[in-house]
């Protein structure tokens, strides 16, 4: 079988704070963080929040501006308050990127990807379906990834940094839970002080050669349901009482249930999805709602 490879962050780190490249155009007026050397380097954003406050503009009409989400139950502020873990999905949540789609692209496979990614996001098909179509159309090599991550570094969404740090000053577990790949995602991880214990993914697989083989299909992000999984195995090894899911997909949504998050908590600053808002315990657009509420 083909072996396992992982890509790493380099030991230094440098910040760069500046409007996004032509190769990646924002929404308007977006003004992004992001890593500027390869393979990630630092996202020290604790100082520039005032520089990035206006990074993500969403629309949000007279409908969503009254959903009654907007303002969480006392129950709901109470668990987040006393959370003992929180576990963060990736894309358009840690990151302002869908990571597959940014990869799909850079391969020259990103409109049909990106199509697949909006339906295994909506619920409207199988997330292992999702997973397998999209890989099976971009089929990366192990140099393509790299080429990739050298190339369109992630950007980290304003104000995760910041809440990362509020929720480990208060003793508060932090969790990485994605259909994304470990590969793209250790290197973030590192990066936001979050160890690689912490993150469940999916694994993509390489031949001797660097060559495309798959992805490990024991991981349970891999599949529908599988952030629901994830989240059970975290409480029963942990002994956590509260956990909140934050994350802006059905596959987040789908982590809400007996066992699993207690509630679950969705951000809508870089994607809204307007079925899965309407069922969340609290829509936020800014993580700055979150900091707010925390002891």
């Amino acid at each position: 079988m083909a072996g396992l490879i992982n890509l790493r962050a380099g030991p230094n780190h440098s910040l760069s704070l500046h409007q996004s490249s032509s190769v990646r155009p924002p929404s308007a007026s977006q003004t992004t963080v992001r890593f500027t050397t390869p393979l990630f380097r630092s996202t020290r954003l604790c100082q520039t929040r005032h520089l990035v406050a206006a990074a993500l503009e969403v629309s949000k009409d007279s409908s969503l501006a009254s959903l009654a989400n907007r303002q969480p139950s006392k129950g709901v502020i109470e668990t987040w308050r006393s959370a003992d873990a929180v576990c963060f999905d990736v894309d358009s949540t840690v990151c302002l990127d869908e990571g597959i789609d940014e990869l799909a692209d850079f391969c020259g496979a990103g409109q049909a990807v990106a199509e697949w990614t909006a339906k295994a996001m909506t619920g409207t098909v199988p997330f292992e379906e999702a997973l397998a179509t999209r890989l099976s159309l971009i089929k990366p090599s192990l140099s393509q990834v790299e080429e990739c991550l050298q190339k369109r570094p992630p950007r980290i969404s304003p104000g995760m940094v910041d809440l990362i740090k509020k929720l480990k000053a208060n003793n508060t577990e932090v969790f990485l839970v994605s259909g994304g790949f470990r590969q793209m995602i250790k290197p973030v991880a590192s990066d936001l002080g979050i160890p690689p214990e912490n993150i469940i993914a999916n694994q993509l697989l390489f031949g001797t050669s660097g060559e495309y083989a798959g992805f490990d299909p024991t991981e349970p992000t891999s599949r529908s349901g599988g952030k629901a999984l994830a989240v059970q195995q975290i409480r029963q090894e942990h002994g956590y009482k509260n956990i909140v899911m934050v994350g802006d997909g059905a596959t987040d949504l789908e982590a809400r249930q007996p066992g699993g998050a207690d509630i679950f908590i969705c951000y809508a600053g870089v994607q809204l999805r307007e079925a899965v808002a309407a069922k969340a315990d609290w829509v936020v657009f800014d993580f700055e709602e979150l900091i707010r509420e925390l002891p």
